[in-house]
C-alpha cells in the first residue's frame, strides 16, 4: 500500500456483508485473514443504482477467470467498465456460478435457515435502501471453478492464503458491495466461514499508470439515449442512517467435536494431510473428508466436484 492513503479499513464477519461507497479514483482491497474464503461481490453506479455490475458482459469480454489487468463491466445498455481489477495475489476467480441462496440450501441439502449469498447480499446492501429484487449475480473472489469435458461446472479447492488480496480501482463512483460467501457446505470456501478484511484506499499516479484505457463504443448507452427518458423513481443512492444490520444466523458459532479415529483411519488421514491437497491440519483435512462423503451421499442435484 505504498503511498496510497488509508481511507477506512472494515472486517467483515462471517455470514456478513457490508455496502461502501467508493469514489473514482479510490481502491477496494479485499484481504483474507485466515485464507481459504470466497467473496461474492457486487457494485452499483453509486448515482444510478440501475447501472449496475454484469457478470454475463465481464464473462463474454474477459472469460470464466477475470484477474489482475481486466475490467468489471456494467449491464447492457450501458456496458461501462465500472471498476478495474489492479491486483490479484491468487488469480482463480469465478464469474460462472451463480450467487447461493436460500432456495437451494433447502432444496439441495435440507436446510431450511442457512446463511446464504443472496441474504447476505439483500441485508448488506439493504443499507441504501435496495431490496433483494436488486440483488444480481455476484463476481466470485477468490472462488476456484472450472468446466469438466463434458461441459458440466464444477467447484475445486479454494488456494486463497492468509494475507492474499485483490485491489479493485473504481473508475466511476459506486457502491461496492462484498459479502462473506454462505457457502459452508459446499467447497466454495474449503467447508468452512472465516472474516475478510476492507481496506479503502486512495489511488496513486502509479496506480492509475497501470491502468490500461478502456475500449468506449458509440453504443455505451446513458438514460439519455433511451425512448423512455423520464425517471419513475428517485435512482441516487443514499445511506439509511436507521439501519441496523440483521443477518440470518449471525453471529455463527464455532463448536468443536471430538472424533474418535482407529489406528487404521488417522493413519489414512496423516497420508492424506501429508499430500497437501486437503488442509494444513488433521481437522482440516478430517472436514473435508466428511463433506465431500456427505455431498456425495445426501446432496440433491448437481454436485460440482471438481475431477479426479
Amino acid at each position: 500500500m505504498t503511498g496510497r492513503a488509508v481511507v477506512s479499513e472494515f472486517v467483515m464477519a462471517p455470514g456478513t456483508g457490508k455496502a461502501i461507497e467508493l469514489l473514482a479514483g479510490q481502491i477496494l482491497r479485499i484481504e483474507q485473514v485466515d485464507g481459504g474464503q470466497c467473496v461474492d461481490f457486487n457494485c452499483f453506479n453509486l448515482h444510478d443504482y440501475k447501472e449496475f455490475m454484469h457478470c454475463g458482459r465481464t464473462r463474454t469480454v474477459h472469460g470464466f477467470h477475470p484477474t489482475t489487468g481486466t475490467f468489471m463491466w456494467s449491464a447492457p445498455p450501458r456496458e461501462r467498465a465500472m471498476l478495474y481489477i489492479l491486483a490479484d495475489t491468487v488469480g482463480r476467480n469465478d464469474v460462472l456460478f451463480p450467487r447461493c441462496s436460500a432456495y437451494l440450501y433447502e432444496s439441495a441439502y435440507g436446510f431450511a435457515v442457512h446463511t446464504n449469498c443472496h441474504d447476505i447480499q439483500a441485508e448488506a446492501q439493504r443499507e441504501y435502501g435496495l431490496t433483494p429484487d436488486d440483488v444480481h449475480d455476484s463476481f466470485n473472489f477468490f472462488m476456484h471453478t472450472g468446466v469438466d469435458q463434458e461441459g458440466r461446472p464444477f467447484i475445486a479447492k479454494n488456494t486463497a492464503k492468509r494475507g492474499d488480496y485483490v485491489d479493485l480501482l473504481a473508475l466511476i463512483d459506486v457502491l461496492a458491495v462484498p459479502n462473506v460467501c454462505g457457502a459452508d457446505v459446499m467447497m466454495t470456501s474449503d467447508f468452512e466461514l472465516k472474516p475478510l478484511k476492507l481496506s479503502v484506499l486512495e489511488a496513486t499516479e502509479d496506480d492509475w499508470r497501470a491502468v490500461v484505457e478502456p475500449p468506449r463504443r458509440v453504443n455505451q448507452r446513458t438514460p439519455a439515449d433511451f425512448k423512455v427518458q423520464k425517471i419513475k423513481a428517485d435512482r441516487e443512492l443514499s445511506r439509511d442512517t436507521g439501519y441496523r444490520p440483521d443477518f440470518t444466523n449471525v453471529p455463527l458459532t464455532i463448536s468443536e467435536i471430538d472424533v474418535d479415529l482407529t489406528d487404521a483411519e488417522l493413519d489414512m488421514l496423516r497420508r492424506l494431510a501429508a499430500s497437501g491437497k486437503f488442509g494444513e491440519t488433521d481437522a482440516e483435512v478430517l472436514r473435508y473428508v466428511f463433506f465431500t462423503w456427505w455431498i456425495a451421499k445426501f446432496m440433491n442435484g448437481p454436485k460440482h466436484a471438481a475431477p479426479t
